[in-house]
């Protein structure tokens, strides 16, 4: 008689799935304990009790980076299934509508933004989501006058308020494959103008290496200077995921000097456990994505 081994194991812990989860699509187990609102040793001791349980070795561990091995990528899709399954099931009896705005830098949103809102949606149906989208000054204004729930923002100027401090976003010189400024021109920029923190720091790191620049397009929001960019009008300063198809990173092959990344800060005074979710939710739908 043959036994299959399988169906004599124990139920596997979901808090154990779900810090694979993270851990894996964030590639960090201290900013999987950070998402998750416990300890970097805390995901690793949760880790090597379902690679126990399961008998597999689901990542390769050194001092700087976490990666998948070939098991552990054979199960991260089951493992998403397992946790949506069970966030479905948790959530089958929040059937009163519950509305939360909230405010996202316009830096931070793209053509990621569809895949965002589905599993917010998927999480909890009954969740009204209102977004807003604008600039950290103008976010934090409708913050303050009560206007929003929680707002995800680059990290403002004055900064008193209680905030969570949520990962930094790398920002990048984005054109299409193979842009070149005129010999002899200065390089050509979109931006968002001169309000805006990210503009500005590319500007800095440009003036310091003595490379010359002037600004033909000014527009609002990642997607439109996106748009420029992929018109090949000039070199768009953006976090690269939100880049639109059809552009790439050229700040190598144009030899440009890094930019700064930019602290993302979630404020928000909601206590309750359906809200911290779908913040949690959103939070690390944010880092996934960089």
């Amino acid at each position: 008689m043959i036994i299959n081994a399988n169906h004599c194991m124990k139920p596997l812990d979901i808090a154990a799935v779900r810090a694979f989860v993270v851990a894996a699509e964030l590639r960090s187990f201290t900013r999987a304990g950070d998402v998750l609102g416990t300890t970097q040793s805390s995901i690793s001791l949760k880790l090597s009790k379902l690679e126990g349980q399961l008998g597999r070795r689901l990542m390769e561990r050194s001092p700087r980076h976490v990666r998948l091995s070939a098991e552990g990528l054979a199960f991260l899709d089951a493992a998403r299934g397992l946790i949506e399954a069970h966030d479905r099931a948790a959530a089958s009896f929040e059937v009163e509508e519950r509305r939360l705005v909230v405010g996202v830098n316009h830096a931070l949103i793209g053509s990621e933004l569809p895949a965002l809102l589905r599993r917010i949606n998927a999480h909890d149906p009954s969740l009204r989501v209102e977004m807003r989208v604008g600039g950290t000054r103008e976010l934090m204004a409708l913050y303050d006058q009560g206007e929003l729930d929680a707002a995800w923002v680059l990290r403002p100027d004055d900064h008193r308020k209680r905030s969570k401090a949520i990962y930094a976003e790398p920002f990048s010189w984005v054109a299409t494959p193979g842009w070149q400024a005129a010999k002899g021109a200065p390089l050509l920029l979109a931006t968002q103008g001169e309000t805006c923190r990210i503009r500005n720091a590319a500007t800095a790191v440009l003036d310091k290496a003595g490379i010359e620049w002037t600004e033909i397009f000014i527009g609002k929001g990642a997607a439109t200077i996106g748009a420029a960019a992929a018109a090949g009008m000039a070199v768009a300063i953006m976090a690269i995921r939100t880049a639109p198809s059809g552009t790439v990173d050229v700040g190598e092959a144009l030899g440009l000097p890094p930019v700064p990344a930019q602290e993302v800060l979630l404020y928000s005074s909601l206590n309750d456990r359906r809200s911290r979710e779908a913040l949690r939710l959103m939070s690390l739908a944010f880092q996934q994505m960089t």
